[in-house]
């Protein structure tokens, strides 16, 4: 098997099932009770907020564990919308995952939001005069991802941040796809989310940074756990092996593996269009459509080959409409709905990749036959 679908999920690394397996048997306290398995579990889970914090750059009274990139998102938005009085105006992009779509679109039915969406250009980079032209004096928040997680593009967060700081607006950004990969150091936001899964950590884990002068109105309300920011007993174990997955991240740059990858795709597969940009695109993605197949006829065609990629998120449960990502970057729908997503990981070989080409140009040809 060769497995090319990181981005939906990675495996769980064995030294992080080793860090954890302490707190998923004889050391299974609750973090909140007062006793020796209590207070046990609750110096791992500092420890582990320790290493996070310390990877992101931030103190450890700003990380906020959480179940998945999912709810930190949703805390992130909804919580520094509701807790700030500023205004009700947010803006974000046209390619944000659903988490941030979805939370936005709840805070504008439910609370009276106003939402500005604002478009990207045909390789996914955010239009950076139209984004300025949409803050206000009355905006909120602004939320706008790292790195998509369909076509790869590495918005220039910097930038996107420093004019909204200077008007004194607070921004999200999900990070999810880029931690790992990309430097999360001196982006200057006020909240990014991360998840585990994508990390070599278990499904379940996440975590928000949130500045600490930055006011968060708490989504899950209960006991007052995470500083009253997330009620629940904490996951340790997970919280754990979320540290012991960032310790091991080191942001491995195969960038030149996948543009030989992409070349040859482009070469040796008749009509494939390469979606997201030639540079600023993360170093594990090669996202194509393949003009006159079906994306999905394409991947079961690899399947059978044992070539394990997608068809683009593997958030967007039971949705066989285009992509919303590939729709604003102006691709038409019949087109979108041929989209393959191949995400990399830092053990792929060149001769993995040289394999998997030969089969995309094989499988195309095939379903082209049968006129899928």
């Amino acid at each position: 098997m060769i497995y090319l679908d990181s981005a939906a999920t990675t495996a769980v690394r064995r030294e992080v099932l080793e860090a954890m397996w302490p707190y998923l048997t004889g050391d299974f306290g609750n973090p909140s009770s007062h006793h020796e398995l209590g207070e046990s579990a609750s110096r791992a889970l500092e420890g582990a907020r320790e290493t996070v914090a310390a990877w992101l750059g931030c103190r450890t009274s700003e990380v906020v564990f959480t179940s998945g990139g999912t709810e930190s998102d949703n805390l992130a938005i909804k919580g520094i919308a509701l807790a700030t009085p500023r205004g009700r105006h947010i803006v974000t992009s046209a390619i944000e995952h659903e988490a941030v779509l979805e939370s936005c679109s709840y805070l504008e039915r439910f609370h009276g939001f106003e939402v500005t969406v604002v478009g990207v250009d045909g390789e996914g980079m955010l239009d950076l005069a139209a984004y300025e032209g949409a803050l206000r004096p009355d905006t909120t928040l602004v939320t706008v991802m790292l790195a998509n997680n369909e076509v790869g593009s590495v918005q220039p967060l910097k930038r996107i941040t420093e004019l909204a700081r200077a008007r004194g607006i607070p921004v999200h950004t999900d990070a999810v796809q880029a931690a790992g990969w990309l430097d999360l150091h001196d982006l200057g936001v006020d909240a990014l989310s991360i998840s585990g899964h994508k990390l070599g950590a278990p499904k379940g884990i996440g975590a928000l940074y949130v500045r600490g002068r930055v006011p968060l109105e708490a989504v899950i309300h209960g006991g007052g756990q995470e500083r009253d920011r997330r009620s629940g007993t904490e996951n340790v174990a997970g919280a754990v092996g979320l540290a012991a997955a960032v310790a091991l991240a080191h942001g491995a740059d195969i960038s030149a593996l996948r543009d030989e990858f992409i070349e040859e795709v482009l070469a040796t597969v008749p009509g494939a269009i390469l979606t997201g940009p030639r540079e600023s695109r993360l170093p594990g993605n090669a996202s194509f459509c393949f003009p006159g197949t079906s994306g999905e006829s394409i991947l079961l065609a690899l399947g059978e080959q044992g070539i394990i990629c997608s068809a683009g998120s593997a958030c967007a449960v039971g949705d066989d409409e285009p992509s919303h990502v590939l729709l604003a970057m102006g691709i038409e729908p019949a087109v979108a709905q041929t989209a393959v997503r191949f995400s990399l990981d830092a053990t792929v070989t060149r001769e993995q990749l040289h394999e998997v080409a030969l089969e995309i140009a094989a499988a195309r040809e095939r379903v082209s036959a049968l006129g899928s």
